[in-house]
């Protein structure tokens, strides 16, 4: 069951034990709402001075973390944002058109990091990446003011606080949960 989702963070309960995750705003955009029964994909990174759970709805998108996790210099926070930034299907395009420029908008990636993934992805990319499912939000995050929830999901997301301040703005907020501000905002920053 889903007890909380403040992004990038997420809580679920699996028979009473209590699982915190981070997971990509692309799995955000379809989780249920709080209280409701979620399955999702897990991916376990195991370090020295943690143990750090990866979620994912689709079973694509968990696969595709783990092969961005196999590019040199692409850890978890990286390869979070790159799903966080992109669609499987717009960073499956980015690949194969080779577009280091729209690469270089995610956050933690540079133009080294973007050639990088074009040189070893290509070849890696799963050929069953479906296209994103529907993309409708289950309402706010939690209580409080969406706004401030999105810029703080962008700043977790690894961009600076004025530059998600600024996408944020940018964005049409009213009446919109937090997802649906962080997903126009992300947009507005990729174009």
């Amino acid at each position: 069951m889903l007890l909380r989702k403040e992004p990038p963070a997420l809580m679920l309960d699996v028979g009473g034990v209590g699982y915190e995750l981070e997971a990509p705003m692309t799995t955000f955009y379809e989780l249920p709402a709080v209280g409701e029964r979620v399955t999702l994909y897990t991916h376990l990174v195991v370090r020295e001075d943690a143990h750090l759970l990866y979620g994912f709805v689709r079973e694509a998108q968990r696969r595709l973390f783990r092969e961005l996790l196999k590019v040199n210099g692409v850890g978890p926070r990286v390869a979070l944002a790159v799903l966080s930034g992109l669609s499987d299907e717009e960073f499956s395009r980015c690949v194969a058109e080779e577009d280091i420029a729209r690469l270089t908008k995610v956050p933690g990636i540079g133009r080294k990091t973007a050639e990088r993934l074009v040189i070893e992805m290509r070849d890696k990319l799963p050929k069953d990446i479906p296209m994103p499912a529907s993309t409708t939000t289950a309402g706010p995050v939690a209580p409080g003011d969406p706004v401030s929830e999105a810029v703080s999901a962008l700043v977790a997301l690894g961009y600076k606080p004025n530059e998600a301040s600024r996408a944020v703005r940018s964005a049409s907020t009213k009446g919109l949960s937090a997802e649906e501000i962080i997903r126009q905002a992300l947009k507005g920053m990729a174009v």
